[in-house]
């Protein structure tokens, strides 16, 4: 599966952007899916994740803030985010894995198969 991240830009403190991914997959429907993102020297973190069956979940740092959804029709995956903040400035990362069990966070990168080549965000 490659992924291929886009919406990334530069935007001022309290403004939003939406981030897409493209899966090349006929069998998208199938994928777990999540967001990352690594800033200069610290870890890759994970955002937001969605399950196959729906499911959402999110880390504390972006709750009510940013929202994820899956098109299984479109084959994307989308990250919207609001309220932006400057410690929200980072490289984002898709990452899908199939079949993921019923009780998958996808908090952790080792979760995942298969990742994007990312997509900068800055709040400046």
């Amino acid at each position: 599966v490659q992924l291929v991240e886009s919406g990334g830009d530069l935007v001022r403190p309290g403004g939003s952007l939406r981030l897409s991914c493209a899966a090349s997959t006929n069998t998208y429907g199938s994928y777990c899916m999540g967001w990352f993102r690594q800033a200069p020297g610290k870890e890759r973190e994970g955002v937001a994740t969605v399950h196959r069956l729906g499911r959402t979940r999110y880390t504390d740092s972006v709750k009510g803030r940013f929202t994820i959804s899956k098109d299984n029709a479109k084959n994307t995956l989308y990250l919207q985010m609001n309220s932006l903040k400057p410690e929200d400035t980072a490289m984002y990362y898709c990452a899908a894995v199939q079949y993921c069990q019923p009780w998958w966070s996808g908090l952790l990168a080792s979760e995942y198969t298969y990742w994007g080549q990312g997509t900068q965000v800055t709040v400046s």
